[in-house]
Protein backbone atom coordinates (compact mmCIF):
# COMPACT_ATOMS: atom_id res chain seq x y z
CA UNK A 1 0.00 0.00 0.00
CA UNK A 2 1.44 3.40 -0.99
CA UNK A 3 2.43 5.76 1.86
CA UNK A 4 0.75 9.16 1.35
CA UNK A 5 2.15 10.85 4.47
CA UNK A 6 3.75 14.28 3.90
CA UNK A 7 7.53 14.14 3.44
CA UNK A 8 10.52 16.45 3.04
CA UNK A 9 13.59 15.52 0.97
CA UNK A 10 12.28 11.95 0.89
CA UNK A 11 11.84 11.68 4.66
CA UNK A 12 8.38 11.43 6.31
CA UNK A 13 7.54 14.39 8.51
CA UNK A 14 7.26 13.33 12.18
CA UNK A 15 4.62 16.03 12.62
CA UNK A 16 2.57 15.83 9.40
CA UNK A 17 0.19 18.59 10.47
CA UNK A 18 3.00 21.12 11.14
CA UNK A 19 5.26 23.17 8.87
CA UNK A 20 8.72 21.88 7.95
CA UNK A 21 10.29 24.41 10.33
CA UNK A 22 8.32 22.95 13.25
CA UNK A 23 9.32 19.28 12.97
CA UNK A 24 11.55 19.24 16.04
CA UNK A 25 15.27 19.25 16.86
CA UNK A 26 15.98 15.67 15.76
CA UNK A 27 14.52 16.32 12.30
CA UNK A 28 16.44 19.64 11.97
CA UNK A 29 19.77 18.01 12.89
CA UNK A 30 19.27 15.25 10.34
CA UNK A 31 18.52 17.86 7.69
CA UNK A 32 21.64 19.90 8.58
CA UNK A 33 23.91 16.85 8.54
CA UNK A 34 22.59 15.87 5.15
CA UNK A 35 23.31 19.28 3.72
CA UNK A 36 26.84 19.37 5.14
CA UNK A 37 27.61 16.02 3.54
CA UNK A 38 26.41 17.36 0.22
CA UNK A 39 28.57 20.46 0.56
CA UNK A 40 31.50 18.27 1.54
CA UNK A 41 31.20 16.43 -1.75
CA UNK A 42 31.40 19.80 -3.50
CA UNK A 43 34.53 20.75 -1.52
CA UNK A 44 32.82 23.47 0.51
CA UNK A 45 32.28 21.97 3.96
CA UNK A 46 31.40 23.86 7.10
CA UNK A 47 33.80 26.71 6.25
CA UNK A 48 31.89 27.39 3.08
CA UNK A 49 28.67 27.53 5.08
CA UNK A 50 30.21 30.01 7.51
CA UNK A 51 31.60 32.28 4.81
CA UNK A 52 28.37 32.26 2.89
CA UNK A 53 26.43 33.15 6.00
CA UNK A 54 28.78 35.88 7.22
CA UNK A 55 29.41 37.76 3.96
CA UNK A 56 31.58 40.83 3.57
CA UNK A 57 29.87 42.88 6.31
CA UNK A 58 31.16 40.62 9.11
CA UNK A 59 34.61 40.57 7.55
CA UNK A 60 34.76 44.35 7.50
CA UNK A 61 33.53 44.56 11.07
CA UNK A 62 36.19 42.16 12.35
CA UNK A 63 38.92 44.83 12.29
CA UNK A 64 37.88 48.11 13.82
CA UNK A 65 41.38 49.56 13.98
CA UNK A 66 41.84 50.02 10.25
CA UNK A 67 40.16 51.93 7.48
CA UNK A 68 39.42 50.46 4.08
CA UNK A 69 41.47 50.88 0.91
CA UNK A 70 41.17 49.77 -2.67
CA UNK A 71 43.38 46.79 -1.83
CA UNK A 72 41.16 45.47 0.92
CA UNK A 73 37.99 45.93 -1.10
CA UNK A 74 39.33 43.69 -3.86
CA UNK A 75 38.44 46.24 -6.55
CA UNK A 76 41.75 47.95 -7.26
CA UNK A 77 41.39 50.90 -9.62
CA UNK A 78 43.70 53.64 -10.82
CA UNK A 79 44.60 56.08 -8.06
CA UNK A 80 42.81 59.40 -8.66
CA UNK A 81 44.92 62.18 -10.14
CA UNK A 82 45.21 65.04 -7.69
CA UNK A 83 46.89 68.43 -7.58
CA UNK A 84 50.50 68.60 -6.47
CA UNK A 85 49.56 71.79 -4.65
CA UNK A 86 51.55 74.98 -4.30
CA UNK A 87 54.50 73.43 -2.46
CA UNK A 88 55.66 70.38 -4.46
CA UNK A 89 59.40 71.01 -4.32
CA UNK A 90 59.77 69.22 -7.67
CA UNK A 91 60.93 72.26 -9.63
CA UNK A 92 57.50 73.10 -11.02
CA UNK A 93 57.00 75.91 -8.50
CA UNK A 94 60.37 77.19 -7.41
CA UNK A 95 62.54 74.87 -5.28
CA UNK A 96 63.60 71.49 -6.67
CA UNK A 97 64.59 68.96 -4.02
CA UNK A 98 64.64 66.19 -6.63
CA UNK A 99 67.83 67.66 -8.09
CA UNK A 100 69.62 67.33 -4.78
CA UNK A 101 71.92 64.49 -3.81
CA UNK A 102 70.50 62.66 -0.80
CA UNK A 103 66.81 62.88 -1.67
CA UNK A 104 66.64 59.11 -2.22
CA UNK A 105 66.13 57.93 1.36
CA UNK A 106 63.63 56.10 3.54
CA UNK A 107 63.82 58.26 6.70
CA UNK A 108 62.54 61.70 5.77
CA UNK A 109 62.23 63.20 9.26
CA UNK A 110 65.46 65.23 8.99
CA UNK A 111 66.72 67.68 6.43
CA UNK A 112 69.75 66.67 4.40
CA UNK A 113 72.56 68.73 2.92
CA UNK A 114 73.45 71.93 4.76
CA UNK A 115 70.91 71.31 7.54
CA UNK A 116 70.11 68.31 9.69
CA UNK A 117 67.07 69.74 11.48
CA UNK A 118 64.59 67.03 12.47
CA UNK A 119 60.84 67.53 12.28
CA UNK A 120 59.09 66.72 15.55
CA UNK A 121 55.82 64.86 15.91
CA UNK A 122 54.15 61.49 16.39
CA UNK A 123 56.10 58.80 14.55
CA UNK A 124 54.61 57.41 11.34
CA UNK A 125 55.70 54.77 8.84
CA UNK A 126 54.08 55.13 5.43
CA UNK A 127 54.08 52.21 2.99
CA UNK A 128 52.77 52.60 -0.56
CA UNK A 129 52.32 49.43 -2.61
CA UNK A 130 52.39 50.43 -6.27
CA UNK A 131 50.59 48.18 -8.74
CA UNK A 132 51.09 48.22 -12.52
CA UNK A 133 47.53 48.04 -13.85
CA UNK A 134 48.58 48.17 -17.50
CA UNK A 135 51.03 45.32 -16.94
CA UNK A 136 48.38 42.98 -15.55
CA UNK A 137 47.96 44.16 -11.95
CA UNK A 138 51.49 43.17 -10.96
CA UNK A 139 53.84 44.92 -8.50
CA UNK A 140 55.36 47.97 -10.18
CA UNK A 141 58.97 47.16 -9.38
CA UNK A 142 61.51 49.89 -10.06
CA UNK A 143 59.26 52.95 -10.10
CA UNK A 144 60.41 55.89 -7.99
CA UNK A 145 57.95 57.45 -5.55
CA UNK A 146 58.44 60.98 -4.26
CA UNK A 147 56.58 61.75 -1.01
CA UNK A 148 56.15 65.09 0.78
CA UNK A 149 53.88 66.56 3.45
CA UNK A 150 53.61 69.37 5.99
CA UNK A 151 55.12 69.29 9.46
CA UNK A 152 53.45 69.36 12.89
CA UNK A 153 52.87 73.13 12.50
CA UNK A 154 51.21 72.75 9.11
CA UNK A 155 54.18 74.22 7.24
CA UNK A 156 56.10 72.89 4.23
CA UNK A 157 59.87 72.81 4.08
CA UNK A 158 61.50 74.83 1.27
CA UNK A 159 58.56 77.29 1.21
CA UNK A 160 57.67 78.61 4.69
CA UNK A 161 59.61 81.74 5.71
CA UNK A 162 61.49 79.93 8.46
CA UNK A 163 61.98 76.73 6.44
CA UNK A 164 63.53 77.85 3.15
CA UNK A 165 66.79 76.17 4.15
CA UNK A 166 65.07 72.98 5.27
CA UNK A 167 64.02 70.01 3.11
CA UNK A 168 62.68 67.64 5.73
CA UNK A 169 59.55 65.52 5.16
CA UNK A 170 60.51 65.04 1.51
CA UNK A 171 62.11 61.96 0.00
CA UNK A 172 62.21 59.36 -2.76
CA UNK A 173 62.18 55.58 -2.59
CA UNK A 174 62.42 52.97 -5.37
CA UNK A 175 59.77 50.24 -5.35
CA UNK A 176 61.03 46.76 -4.50
CA UNK A 177 60.02 43.47 -6.13
CA UNK A 178 56.67 43.69 -4.34
CA UNK A 179 56.08 47.25 -5.53
CA UNK A 180 56.55 48.61 -2.01
CA UNK A 181 58.15 51.85 -0.86
CA UNK A 182 58.35 52.68 2.84
CA UNK A 183 59.05 56.03 4.47
CA UNK A 184 59.77 56.80 8.12
CA UNK A 185 58.24 60.16 8.96
CA UNK A 186 56.03 62.06 11.42
CA UNK A 187 52.27 62.42 11.31
CA UNK A 188 51.26 65.53 9.32
CA UNK A 189 49.18 68.33 10.82
CA UNK A 190 45.74 69.44 9.74
CA UNK A 191 45.88 73.00 8.48
CA UNK A 192 42.97 75.28 7.70
CA UNK A 193 40.80 74.26 4.76
CA UNK A 194 42.23 70.80 4.05
CA UNK A 195 41.78 67.25 5.33
CA UNK A 196 45.13 65.89 6.62
CA UNK A 197 47.06 64.39 3.73
CA UNK A 198 50.35 63.27 2.20
CA UNK A 199 51.35 64.13 -1.37
CA UNK A 200 53.14 61.75 -3.72
CA UNK A 201 54.34 61.48 -7.32
CA UNK A 202 55.29 58.31 -9.18
CA UNK A 203 58.08 58.29 -11.77
CA UNK A 204 59.08 55.47 -14.16
CA UNK A 205 62.51 55.20 -12.52
CA UNK A 206 64.83 57.05 -10.19
CA UNK A 207 66.65 58.46 -13.22
CA UNK A 208 63.45 60.26 -14.24
CA UNK A 209 62.84 62.24 -11.04
CA UNK A 210 64.85 65.30 -12.11
CA UNK A 211 62.19 66.26 -14.68
CA UNK A 212 58.64 66.57 -13.39
CA UNK A 213 57.37 66.06 -16.94
CA UNK A 214 58.29 62.38 -16.52
CA UNK A 215 55.78 61.92 -13.68
CA UNK A 216 53.22 59.17 -14.42
CA UNK A 217 50.93 59.68 -11.43
CA UNK A 218 50.27 62.45 -8.90
CA UNK A 219 47.96 61.89 -5.96
CA UNK A 220 47.41 62.26 -2.22
CA UNK A 221 46.88 59.98 0.77
CA UNK A 222 43.87 60.89 2.95
CA UNK A 223 44.98 60.38 6.53
CA UNK A 224 42.63 58.06 8.48
CA UNK A 225 40.10 59.71 10.78
CA UNK A 226 40.74 57.42 13.75
CA UNK A 227 44.45 58.19 13.81
CA UNK A 228 43.86 61.92 13.22
CA UNK A 229 41.85 62.32 16.40
CA UNK A 230 44.36 60.44 18.54
CA UNK A 231 47.40 62.26 17.16
CA UNK A 232 45.90 65.73 17.38
CA UNK A 233 45.13 65.22 21.06
CA UNK A 234 48.88 65.17 21.75
CA UNK A 235 51.19 68.06 22.57
CA UNK A 236 52.32 70.06 19.56
CA UNK A 237 49.28 69.41 17.40
CA UNK A 238 46.90 71.77 19.25
CA UNK A 239 46.06 73.89 16.18
CA UNK A 240 45.09 70.78 14.24
CA UNK A 241 42.17 70.11 16.56
CA UNK A 242 40.19 73.21 15.57
CA UNK A 243 41.22 72.91 11.92
CA UNK A 244 40.04 69.30 11.72
CA UNK A 245 36.71 70.26 13.25
CA UNK A 246 36.07 72.57 10.29
CA UNK A 247 36.63 70.05 7.49
CA UNK A 248 35.54 66.55 6.50
CA UNK A 249 36.40 64.13 3.75
CA UNK A 250 33.13 65.07 2.05
CA UNK A 251 33.83 68.79 2.14
CA UNK A 252 37.54 68.59 1.28
CA UNK A 253 38.35 70.14 -2.09
CA UNK A 254 40.50 67.15 -3.10
CA UNK A 255 38.90 64.09 -1.52
CA UNK A 256 35.33 65.36 -1.52
CA UNK A 257 34.31 63.86 -4.86
CA UNK A 258 34.34 60.33 -3.41
CA UNK A 259 35.28 60.87 0.25
CA UNK A 260 38.77 59.49 -0.40
CA UNK A 261 37.40 56.02 -1.14
CA UNK A 262 40.60 54.72 -2.78
CA UNK A 263 43.00 57.08 -1.03
CA UNK A 264 42.30 56.29 2.63
CA UNK A 265 44.94 53.90 3.97
CA UNK A 266 44.81 51.12 6.52
CA UNK A 267 46.53 51.93 9.78
CA UNK A 268 47.64 50.43 13.07
CA UNK A 269 49.52 51.60 16.13
CA UNK A 270 49.13 54.37 18.67
CA UNK A 271 50.58 57.75 19.61
CA UNK A 272 53.23 56.18 21.84
CA UNK A 273 54.69 53.57 19.48
CA UNK A 274 53.77 55.43 16.31
CA UNK A 275 51.45 54.61 13.44
CA UNK A 276 51.94 52.30 10.48
CA UNK A 277 49.96 53.58 7.49
CA UNK A 278 49.62 51.62 4.23
CA UNK A 279 47.90 52.20 0.90
CA UNK A 280 47.80 50.26 -2.36
CA UNK A 281 48.30 52.56 -5.34
CA UNK A 282 47.08 51.50 -8.77
CA UNK A 283 48.98 53.19 -11.61
CA UNK A 284 47.82 52.89 -15.22
CA UNK A 285 50.45 54.04 -17.71
CA UNK A 286 47.99 53.76 -20.62
CA UNK A 287 45.98 56.75 -19.38
CA UNK A 288 47.02 60.37 -19.72
CA UNK A 289 47.79 61.99 -16.35
CA UNK A 290 45.31 64.78 -15.66
CA UNK A 291 46.71 66.18 -12.43
CA UNK A 292 48.61 69.40 -12.86
CA UNK A 293 51.90 70.36 -11.36
CA UNK A 294 52.58 74.00 -10.66
CA UNK A 295 53.28 76.03 -13.78
CA UNK A 296 55.96 78.04 -12.00
CA UNK A 297 53.77 81.12 -11.66
CA UNK A 298 51.69 80.02 -8.68
CA UNK A 299 48.82 78.60 -10.73
CA UNK A 300 47.69 75.00 -10.56
CA UNK A 301 47.34 73.68 -14.10
CA UNK A 302 45.03 70.85 -13.09
CA UNK A 303 42.06 73.08 -12.39
CA UNK A 304 41.79 71.65 -8.88
CA UNK A 305 41.18 74.31 -6.23
CA UNK A 306 44.26 74.46 -4.05
CA UNK A 307 42.81 76.54 -1.23
CA UNK A 308 45.83 78.83 -1.08
CA UNK A 309 45.33 80.58 -4.38
CA UNK A 310 48.82 79.92 -5.63
CA UNK A 311 52.42 79.47 -4.69
CA UNK A 312 54.69 81.54 -2.56
CA UNK A 313 55.36 81.35 1.15
CA UNK A 314 52.75 79.57 3.26
CA UNK A 315 51.89 81.15 6.60
CA UNK A 316 51.64 78.95 9.69
CA UNK A 317 48.79 76.42 9.32
CA UNK A 318 48.16 77.77 5.83
CA UNK A 319 45.23 76.77 3.70
CA UNK A 320 46.85 74.94 0.82
CA UNK A 321 46.52 71.82 -1.23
Amino acid sequence: MKNNLPSYEGRPLPRPDEDVDDQGLAFDLTTMIGRRRALGLLGLGATGLTLAACGSDDTAAADTTTSSSSATSGTLTEIPDETAGPYPGDGSNGPDVLEQSGVVRSDIRSSFGSSTTTAEGVAMTLTLSVVDLAGGNVPFEGVAVYVWHCDRDGEYSLYADSLTNENYLRGVQVADADGNVTFTSIYPACYSGRWPHVHFEVYPSVDDITDVANCIATSQVAMPAGANEAVYATTGYEQSVSNLAQVSLDSDNVFGDDSGATQTPTFSGDVTSGYAVALTVGVDTTTEPTAGTMAGNGSDTSGHPDGAGGGGTPPTMASAA
